[in-house]
């Protein structure tokens, strides 16, 4: 019986032994095809992520390609004259390209820096700091990049440009034209388009990550180009500050995305991350600060509505400060930016941040809600006044008067310049419907209603086991430093938002409203929302029906784009040009209507003592007096302004006495509001025009345009 114990206990051990050596080939086996399919997962996401960014880039060159397109069509830009060129980029246009053309032509790189930080030709005979003043890091940095490009290419012996003569007919002087790379012009925009057409792969990259799905990139970029024209203008307008500052915010938009949607970003990583962004976008074009501080309401909303705690509104906090800052010390401390309302809300949002636990004393959340409204508003207002009063800044005082004069009969000379422009009023009707008509209004509005629908849903299941108010409000203040799913989402509501109440009230601020209502069609691709409609194959076939839907009006759109043709022509100005550039001293100076002034001053050089750059308090005062020639004030007062500027010719546009784009819109009507002792009397510039005698001598005249020599004595 031992002996048979013993085999048994021997048979057992066998089998013990093969049972754990089964258990442990098993285990090893699921071990490798655990890692198999890992190591398959990685390679496929690698690879669709490989697919989605080759894609995005061949977005970019179509949007580049398109963009570009619509431009030479449009002014055949390929066959103008260097003159005609510069003549095309009209009012701030053509001023901000001038410093590009300073640049490019001094005989060192950092004299050109030099020469547009130290100019005394755009506001005679004052020597101002245009970098501080206008934005123009865009100048620099492309004229840095031309300078690079042709001492490069000379000193490889690479031509950069062809040059021939166009003969243009209707007995014009035939003109010398040169295409390519090697000419400033065409350098300089097609900077401007690929930068843009860079934007639209990031359009849908972006519209990718928000959605979670490759349709909803791609929906964003159906959306986009089938609302072109009223998505953007740089295919019109390439120098306009929009035209570089806007990509960035995408950029920083996008960034701020990904923290809200990330579990525990790190502080310093994405800080600096967002100041990245924040940085170009406010050194590229002044009105970032006004973008920025809707972002920066849109993510506090997101923070009292408990959606993220107090860290992660820390890290776009910080980000944020640092940028401005960085911005400030950049644009040579431009006191606009610290007096800005965008610098007091981020101030007044982190003080409320820093006095959470104060404030959660109060344990009634509507309590506290009426605590941190009152405490943004009061705040930010307050810290506005006493910084703008400490600084001694008026420069954005016209802002206010212009959203004043929108909700009240206030009116003045200077709010009349901006309202009576078509892009300064009020959106139009024919742009809501056709944006009605390729159904981006009501894709971005199902989008709204299915987010705000399914956070109130899981909101209400979060508290429905709730036994009491106090346990409600006590879980609540537990739960605040946890991490909430669709903060993005919530985000993007208070943005969209956001932007549509500045579109609403300026028509020209269409250009934030509509991209973003683009980027939140892209939800409607979003399985998480709309995970209720049931197979995926449903969902997408929906989604292909909305496409074809808003294709009918997009198509419409697309075609009527690409079907504009013209021929960019301006002879009144050039010969204006010509006679200033051949009959005038190189030092006089000359004043006039802005949009000229921009023209005169990139094209002959002369001083000018006004220019189309209206956000700075001074240079509102020297236009007003310039304008006096289309006031009904006596003769002598307007030859007195003209004197006070050291004036030496003034150029007189005649159709601005006579033009009227609104009722009440006309130059002299306009000066009516502020000049009310004078209403009734002949406008001087009609009295200049027949007889410009004591005060003025007539000295060139043609179709358009009168240039009076201010007569000394």
């Amino acid at each position: 019986m031992a002996a048979n114990r013993r085999n048994a206990d021997s048979r057992n051990g066998k089998s013990s032994e093969r049972s754990s050596y089964s258990k442990y080939k098993t285990g090893k086996r699921h071990q490798q095809d655990v890692t198999e399919k890992t190591s398959a997962w990685s390679m496929s996401n690698i690879a669709r992520s490989c697919f989605i960014f080759a894609l995005a880039i061949g977005i970019s060159y179509f949007h580049r390609n398109h963009i570009a397109g619509m431009f030479e069509r449009d002014r055949h830009f390929s066959h103008l004259s260097s003159l005609e060129r510069e003549i095309s980029f009209r009012t701030e246009m053509g001023l901000y390209y001038s410093y590009f053309k300073t640049v490019i032509e001094t005989p060192t790189y950092l004299e050109g820096i030099y020469a547009v930080s130290h100019d005394n030709i755009t506001e005679y005979p004052d020597t101002i700091n245009t970098l501080k003043r206008f934005n123009l890091y865009p100048e620099v940095v492309i004229g840095g990049l031309y300078r690079l490009y042709e001492g490069v290419n000379a000193y490889l012996g690479y031509q950069t440009k062809q040059c021939w003569t166009v003969n243009r007919g209707d007995d014009l002087p035939p003109v010398p034209s040169c295409e390519g790379l090697g000419d400033p012009a065409y350098f300089y925009v097609e900077t401007v388009f690929t930068l843009n057409g860079a934007m639209m792969g990031l359009f849908f990259l972006f519209g990718t990550y928000l959605s979670g799905s490759l349709f909803g990139g791609i929906i964003t970029v159906v959306c986009f180009i089938f609302n072109h024209g009223e998505a953007t203008r740089v295919q019109w307008t390439p120098p306009l500050r929009e035209s570089f500052g806007y990509p960035f915010l995408v950029l920083e938009m996008l960034i701020i995305t990904h923290v809200l949607r990330s579990k525990d970003p790190g502080l310093l990583k994405y800080s600096l991350l967002i100041a990245s962004a924040c940085v170009p976008f406010m050194l590229f074009w002044q009105f970032a600060q006004f973008a920025l501080l809707t972002q920066t309401m849109s993510v506090f909303g997101v923070y009292v509505l408990q959606f993220i705690d107090k860290r992660k509104i820390k890290v776009i906090l910080i980000g944020q400060i640092v940028g401005l800052l960085i911005s400030y010390i950049l644009l040579f401390r431009n006191e606009m930016l610290l007096t800005s309302f965008y610098a007091s809300c981020l101030l007044t949002v982190a003080l409320i941040v820093f006095l959470e636990p104060v404030l959660n004393i109060l344990r009634l959340r509507i309590i506290i809600w009426i605590g941190q409204g009152v405490l943004l508003c009061g705040c930010t207002v307050g810290c506005k006044l006493l910084l703008a009063k400490l600084f001694n800044v008026q420069d954005d005082k016209h802002i206010g008067d212009i959203f004043r004069s929108k909700f009240s009969d206030f009116r003045n000379f200077h709010t009349m310049l901006y309202i009576c422009a078509a892009e300064f009023d009020y959106i139009d009707k024919t742009t809501l419907i056709l944006l009605m008509k390729t159904l981006l209004i009501p894709s971005a509005v199902i989008a709204l209603l299915a987010i705000t629908f399914m956070v109130l849903k899981r909101e209400y299941e979060e508290r429905k086991n709730t036994d009491s108010i106090e346990n409600s409000s006590s879980k609540n203040n537990k739960s605040s430093s946890k991490h909430k799913e669709h903060a993005e989402l919530v985000y993007h509501v208070f943005q969209t938002l956001a932007f549509t109440a500045m579109a609403v009230c300026i028509m020209r601020l269409k250009l934030f409203f509509t991209p973003h209502l683009c980027l939140m069609a892209s939800l409607l691709a979003s399985r998480d929302i709309f995970s209720w409609i049931g197979k995926k194959e449903w969902h997408f076939a929906l989604l292909a029906l909305l496409v074809a839907g808003s294709s009918y009006q997009g198509l419409a759109n697309y075609k009527k784009q690409m079907g504009i043709l013209g021929e960019f022509n301006n002879v009144p100005m050039e010969e204006l040009i010509e006679w200033i550039t051949t009959k005038t001293p190189h030092n006089a100076v000359f004043a006039g209507p802005m949009p000229t002034m921009a023209t005169v001053k990139l094209c002959t050089k002369r001083p000018i003592v006004n220019h189309p750059h209206y956000e700075d308090a001074g240079l509102r005062a020297r236009t007003m007096k310039v304008y006096s020639m289309y006031s009904r004030k006596p003769e002598e007062l307007v030859h007195k302004n003209f004197l006070d500027l050291q004036v030496d010719y003034a150029i007189l546009e005649n159709s601005w006495c006579v033009r009227k784009t609104k009722p009440g819109c006309m130059m002299p009507e306009i000066w009516d509001i502020e000049d009310v002792e004078n209403r009734g009397k002949t406008p001087v510039c009609m009295k200049l025009k027949e007889k410009p005698g004591p005060y003025f001598k007539r000295v060139f005249r043609n179709v358009f345009y009168d240039v009076l020599k201010v007569l000394k004595s």
